[in-house]
């Protein structure tokens, strides 16, 4: 099964590239939205997540995302504390899923894709792209969030810049119609290098 990595920063269209893909039919894997899933389902993730932030990383069985947020976004050693007690659990999700797949090749979406090493386990990548001002634009807009706020959270991934070098695809998400376009054309290139 060919793995095609999808990543790009906060705001800049991820889920709407990922959702074309599936508009195509192909399978797509959205590590974050695993990640939310485990850390409700998973007794063990829950206390992990507790002993590092305490008891108010969760009201009830519900996790606290704001006030989990707001720590590990000004503390960069929780961030990645949290990553290394999910990250792994993600991983197995996946290789689970993966195996139910009968599409010639499958989404992997991932935020933190190269950060983490996740591109090692994909066939080919693509990162998505957006002008910096249009990101802060979408995300104030989506999650109704402070300038500053959204700033710490893109200061903790590469610049798309350092993701270019290490991108096989790039997909520029600045119009919508033409980012379907980029996605179906990415499309037809993937099932012809499938074949080869």
């Amino acid at each position: 099964m060919m793995i095609v990595g999808l990543t790009g920063g906060i705001g800049s269209g991820k889920t709407t590239v990922a959702n074309f893909f599936r508009e195509l039919g192909i399978p797509v894997y959205i590590a974050d939205e695993a990640g939310k899933r485990l850390m409700l389902s998973s007794k063990e993730i829950k206390d992990a997540v507790q002993e590092l932030f305490g008891e108010k990383a969760y009201s009830g069985n519900e996790p606290d995302r704001k006030y989990i947020a707001s720590r590990v976004f000004k503390d960069s050693g929780k961030l990645e504390a949290l990553n290394k007690i999910i990250h792994p659990a993600v991983a197995a999700d996946f290789q689970s899923w993966l195996t139910r797949q009968k599409a010639p090749y499958i989404i992997y979406e991932a935020a933190i894709l190269f950060e983490s090493g996740g591109d090692e386990k994909c066939d080919y990548t693509i990162l998505v792209t957006a002008p910096h001002d249009e990101k802060i634009k979408r995300l104030r807009f989506r999650d109704n969030t402070e300038i500053e706020e959204i700033e710490a959270r893109m200061d903790n991934q590469w610049s798309d810049e350092k993701k270019l070098e290490l991108a096989d695809f790039r997909i520029q998400n600045t119009d919508l119609a033409l980012t379907k376009s980029q996605v179906e054309e990415l499309n037809e290139i993937l099932l012809k290098s499938r074949k080869k």
